[in-house]
């Protein structure tokens, strides 16, 4: 994502750029949270905007991003999920029906921490809202779980930011290798 588009959607709309942004990074997986954070936390060295505020502002985007598809899995049986992955998309993601109900009964088992540990992993991140409304997850927890988790890793990603200053994308190659090492993992066990 571009900074310059960044900047200036954060200099007019401020925290309110910053929820939106990162609700969008939930739903839309591809747009980075790293980038955004990392980049909103530099900004809080040249603006208005507080370290504090970043964090809470983010933290809502995330939380109001995970609950829509919260409501998209709680809407999604497993059933229509497997019909929808029997096809060609199933295929693509090399997902199978098997793999559905190891998914949910692993989900039923470790819900909770599935959810407050899945908040700090990219990719992962975004994806454990769809099981916690498949499996009908009580939502005023999903939304404490998720809120606890969100905000951890915002913080470490708008604090390094800031105190990273001017070299704040030095910190994106760290994250874009621990990623990778996640997406391989990921991939390995929906193999398996």
């Amino acid at each position: 994502m571009n900074t310059t588009v960044l900047t200036e959607l954060i200099n007019q709309y401020g925290y309110l750029a910053i929820a939106l942004l990162i609700a969008l990074e939930n739903i839309f997986p591809p747009i980075p949270s790293e980038v955004i954070l990392t980049f909103a936390g530099f900004l809080t060295l040249n603006s208005e905007l507080h370290i504090l505020g970043v964090i809470v502002a983010s933290t809502i985007g995330a939380v109001l991003g995970a609950l829509i598809l919260y409501l998209a899995g709680h809407l999604l049986s497993a059933e229509r999920l497997e019909k929808i992955l029997s096809g060609k998309v199933g295929q693509l993601l090399h997902f199978n029906d098997k793999d559905i109900a190891k998914s949910i009964s692993f989900f039923k088992k470790h819900g909770s921490k599935a959810i407050f540990l899945g908040r700090l992993v990219p990719v992962i991140r975004s994806l454990i809202s769809i099981p916690a409304g498949m499996t009908h997850f009580d939502w005023k927890r999903f939304v404490v779980l998720s809120s606890l988790g969100t905000a951890i890793w915002n913080t470490i990603l708008i604090c390094s930011g800031h105190y990273l200053g001017a070299s704040w994308e030095k910190i994106l190659t760290v994250f874009d290798s621990f990623t990778t090492i996640i997406v391989i993992l990921l991939g390995f066990t929906i193999i398996s």
